[in-house]
């Protein structure tokens, strides 16, 4: 593993009802690169990401942000993930607005206006509308807006194309590639085809 990764896996097992997921898994990912978990249903692609998040505790082995182990990190750590979960985790009953300032109030908020927040995810009509109104895909689009809302390193995002057009798809993507260039990290699970240059992207199939 690279000395100078921010983010590392050493050795990490998940059993799951006595079935063991994964076991003795060890990777880096580097700022600037996606990681994109594979692998077939049941394999444990979620419950590595949320044990990436802190959500879950490994049975054995670690994760190291920047050096330092999470456990030890705490609260550092936790500002530097955005989690979109496989579930949109929106508050139905809040508007779109209300909802992205709850989620300033839990992370650390980006120096963005909410008005253009909504805007990037085409949603800027919708600010004032309780979230239970909207369609899937606007539910899935105002998810994904928390990462343009907070400022955070490490995004870890669970099927995050799920109930978008291809439209907002490739604006997501865009989105992605422009965290990378920023030296930011993307740990995600997807069913698409995802297009991230060479070096950049780095594979994990946890069905191997």
């Amino acid at each position: 593993m690279s000395d100078t990764a921010l983010l590392k896996i050493h050795d990490l097992s998940c059993i799951r009802d006595d079935r063991v997921l994964f076991e003795h898994l060890s990777l880096s990912v580097d700022g600037g690169q996606m990681l994109l978990v594979e692998g077939r249903n049941g394999s444990g692609k979620t419950s590595l990401l949320r044990i990436l998040t802190g959500l879950k505790l490994a049975d054995a082995g670690d994760i190291f942000w920047q050096g330092q182990s999470i456990t030890q990190l705490g609260a550092d750590y936790y500002e530097a993930v955005c989690y979109v979960g496989h579930h949109d985790g929106v508050k139905r009953e809040l508007t779109c607005l209300e909802n992205l300032r709850l989620v300033q109030a839990m992370g650390k908020p980006a120096a963005i206006e909410l008005d253009d927040a909504l805007e990037q995810v085409n949603l800027y009509r919708y600010g004032d509308t309780p979230v239970g109104n909207l369609s899937a895909g606007q539910k899935r689009r105002l998810a994904l807006a928390r990462l343009l809302v907070t400022e955070s390193k490490l995004w870890i995002l669970d099927e995050p194309f799920t109930s978008l057009d291809k439209k907002s798809m490739a604006n997501f993507q865009a989105l992605f590639e422009q965290h990378m260039a920023m030296q930011g990290l993307v740990v995600m699970t997807s069913h698409h085809d995802i297009v991230i240059p060479g070096p950049n992207l780095k594979r994990l199939d946890l069905s191997a």
